[in-house]
């Protein structure tokens, strides 16, 4: 019997996609914003917003974001809940990170800065 990665499972894209999107949803971000995030175009966030286009671990830089993305969320979710407040913690200022956490995840750097600094603090519930 030969043992399948769990990431190159088809249905593991599928879950991922829809995790994504969720996400994108509930934080009440803008689509633009997704798609630097992912480093990605805009018409291909609306895409994946639609249904008609799927995460791909065959594509490593986009699903390493998007895994980010979630796992951003994740740790939001758990430390402040999915509503206002986190969204109210992306779009401020924060002094530890020295930016507003929405600037800072549009890019590489900041995208793990943010998810660190999260996991730091959920490490503390």
């Amino acid at each position: 019997m030969i043992a399948t990665h769990p990431a190159h499972r088809p249905e593991a894209g599928a879950t991922l996609t829809k995790a994504v999107a969720r996400t994108l949803n509930l934080l009440q971000l803008r689509q633009s914003t997704l798609a630097r995030i992912l480093g990605v175009s805009a018409a291909t966030v609306s895409r994946l917003c639609a249904g008609t286009y799927t995460l791909n671990p065959s594509r490593a830089k986009e699903w390493e974001f998007a895994l980010l993305f979630v796992r951003l969320f994740r740790s939001l979710d758990a430390i402040l809940g999915h509503g206002d407040n986190a969204q109210k913690w992306l779009a401020g200022h924060n002094s530890a990170l020295n930016a507003r956490p929405l600037d800072l995840i549009e890019t590489t750097e900041g995208l793990v800065r943010v998810v660190h600094y999260l996991d730091a603090h959920r490490g503390r519930i």
